[in-house]
């Protein structure tokens, strides 16, 4: 369901402000996520069970796209208050056709509430909801997909590998002490915080993952 990857090339630079717009000269989301804009939803349409408020502007300033996924859109997005730099990841609803789409995107925001804070876990920050999307509020990661690191380093040392290995099996142990089984593990699912060659990875995605009883 999309990623919290910042590509380095796209954030060098980049300052709050400097986003692209539309030709309308808004910053990528329509009119329906205007600051003035009133929702006119339902309950029947409703997704999330509690989101943080319906729009998001009133919190982000909404930046680059970062990545595309099955259900949305990943685009970097800045703390109003604080100036902060986080990744926000759009689901749009005219992709969730049936109720288990639904049911997956209630329970991957239930399952980034619900894991501890750890340095090789993508950190929640809020949640939005409209007329439109879902919108999620995530730490952004950096240094891009380990995939993409794997490639242009063409092959890893024996050590290296294996510390990489040792620390997937650490997030699956973590994951797996607090009830939740990923399901989805790859490499363009961990990202690396920076794009230094010591950078911790980060798993995200859990829009395939469900909760099990230890």
């Amino acid at each position: 369901m999309g990623s919290c990857v910042a590509r380095p090339s796209k954030l060098i630079g980049v300052r709050k402000g400097d986003y692209p717009k539309s030709k309308s000269g808004r910053q990528y989301f329509n009119s329906k996520c205007s600051r003035k804009s009133k929702s006119s939803r339902t309950s029947n349409n409703k997704v999330l069970k509690d989101p943080l408020e319906e729009n998001i502007l009133h919190k982000y300033e909404i930046g680059n796209e970062l990545g595309r996924g099955e259900f949305g859109i990943t685009y970097q997005c800045f703390e109003l208050e604080t100036g902060e730099a986080y990744a926000c990841k759009k689901i749009s609803k005219a992709k969730l056709k049936t109720d288990i789409d639904i049911e997956d995107v209630q329970r991957e925001v239930e399952i980034l509430r619900h894991l501890p804070k750890h340095p090789n876990l993508v950190s929640y920050k809020d949640a939005f909801e409209d007329d439109e999307a879902v919108y999620l509020v995530m730490e952004l990661c950096r240094g891009g997909e380990l995939f993409d690191r794997i490639v242009a380093k063409g092959h890893y040392t024996e050590r290296a590998a294996a510390k990489v290995i040792k620390t997937i099996l650490e997030i699956v142990k973590v994951c797996h002490e607090h009830g939740v089984i990923h399901r989805d593990l790859k490499p363009e699912n961990f990202l690396l915080a920076d794009e230094s060659e010591t950078a911790p990875i980060k798993v995200i995605d859990f829009g395939l993952s469900i909760f099990y009883e230890p």
